[in-house]
């Protein structure tokens, strides 16, 4: 069965508390990847260099720093489905070149005990 969230022009935005700050325009899966086109709206400036230190860190495989900076990301925004209803779990990227990639769960992981 296809997960319509995933068919190409299906829209996921993005927001910092109740404003939308982007619209990720679906343009292909890999799972576990979504691949999007990205419109930036007001207040997704705010956070771009958050997402470009992040892509630093992919570049210089710092897993620490990219692990900050994915954890800063998530404790900030917040990922809605086509439909409106709250991605409970999310890996974004997003690219200088006005593209982005994530991974997704709708469903919150359990946390971890040690």
């Amino acid at each position: 069965m296809t997960n319509p969230n995933l068919a190409a022009g299906s829209i996921w935005r993005l927001h910092k508390g109740d404003q939308e700050i982007a619209r990720l325009t679906v343009t292909g899966a890999d799972m576990p990847w979504t691949h999007a086109g990205i419109e930036s709206l007001p207040g997704f400036e705010e956070f771009r260099p958050l997402f470009s230190e992040q892509e630093r860190a992919a570049d210089e495989e710092d897993w620490e720093l990219f692990d900050a900076c994915s954890t800063r990301i998530c404790a900030a925004l917040t990922m809605t489905f086509p439909d409106g209803g709250r991605v409970a779990e999310f890996m974004l990227r997003i690219y200088d070149d006005g593209t982005a990639g994530w991974r997704w769960h709708d469903e919150p992981f359990d946390p971890v005990y040690s």
